[in-house]
């Protein structure tokens, strides 16, 4: 007879044998950081969470840091919006500003800023668009265009890696061509490989004033029912440079999680997106709720 409780019975033997083990330096903290503000403006829907001014994101860093996490990712609201996304990729913009402040204080700290042109349009769309009549259209290769600008100028405010989230076709390579060409070439790439359109992201685009105007998403945010393509679209960004990819939202797509990190063997992020977060701390904030803390992933 089999005894696997043999291994069970003490909390020495269950930590001699744990197969994965959680800690601080495993999670990512997503920060938002606005040209806006000059002091923390909380985000309704996401309990606990700020926008933060940039003369206050150095001390949350710091703050993050001394909890023992090693990384951040930054989210950036400019000051102004266009339809080019100019604040994206300005020498001075909010996270390049941001940057560099958290730099100064923070120097071991692993920085990583999202890409993506949603905060910095003024119509909300992940990148440039036309407009025909009564349809849209995310133009993709001018789009990529200014995903290189703005990766570019992160890399030169001192981002260890960029984050791409916009799902254009060819981003990855391009940006890590860039890069190259720079001298950027210990720059790192995460890449929001398999992105599901999904509803989980409402509160995040309160969080990032970033609500698309017209339309919706969904002509370039995955489709949910799509599992082979999501791991066509994990090959392709490992292909193209990727060093790190990444499945979002989390708990809807474990299975996805669990095929990519599988297939490929790489570095493998998931994302417990603002509606995940906004859910749990929904449950909790009730009196006899199911849960009583909070709940953490890792592939």
């Amino acid at each position: 007879m089999h005894r696997p409780r043999r291994l069970r019975r003490s909390s020495a033997l269950r930590n001699l044998i744990r197969e994965t083990h959680l800690d601080t330096h495993d999670f990512i903290l997503p920060l938002f950081v606005s040209a806006k503000v000059d002091k923390r403006r909380p985000i309704a829907s996401m309990p606990g969470v700020f926008q933060l001014s940039v003369k206050e994101i150095a001390d949350e860093a710091r703050a993050a840091q001394d909890l023992g996490l090693q990384a951040i990712l930054l989210f950036g609201i400019p000051e102004q919006k266009d339809e080019q996304a100019t604040g994206a990729y300005t020498e001075n913009g909010v996270i390049q500003n941001a940057l560099r402040a958290i730099k100064s204080k923070c120097p071991e700290l692993i920085a990583i800023t999202d890409v993506c042109l949603c905060e910095y349009m003024s119509h909300g769309h992940c990148g440039v668009t036309r407009i025909d009549g009564d349809h849209f259209h995310v133009l993709n290769d001018e789009s990529v265009e200014l995903l290189v600008k703005t990766s570019l100028s992160h890399a030169a405010a001192g981002a260890d890696m960029v984050a791409p989230s916009d799902m254009m076709d060819g981003r990855i390579g391009a940006i890590r061509e860039a890069l190259d060409a720079a001298g950027f070439d210990q720059t790192g790439i995460m890449s929001y490989a398999a992105k599901f359109a999904s509803v989980f992201y409402g509160p995040f685009r309160e969080a990032a004033e970033s609500p698309p105007q017209f339309g919706d998403r969904k002509s370039y945010q995955m489709d949910p029912a799509n599992a082979e393509e999501a791991l066509r679209e994990a090959a392709l960004d490992i292909d193209e440079g990727a060093d790190i990819v990444m499945v979002k939202p989390g708990l809807p797509y474990l299975d996805i999680l669990w095929r990519v990190h599988e297939r490929f063997g790489k570095p493998t992020a998931v994302y417990n997106v603002s509606g995940e977060y906004a859910m749990v701390k929904g449950a909790v904030s009730k009196k006899g709720s199911w849960m009583s803390g909070p709940l953490s992933l890792k592939s």
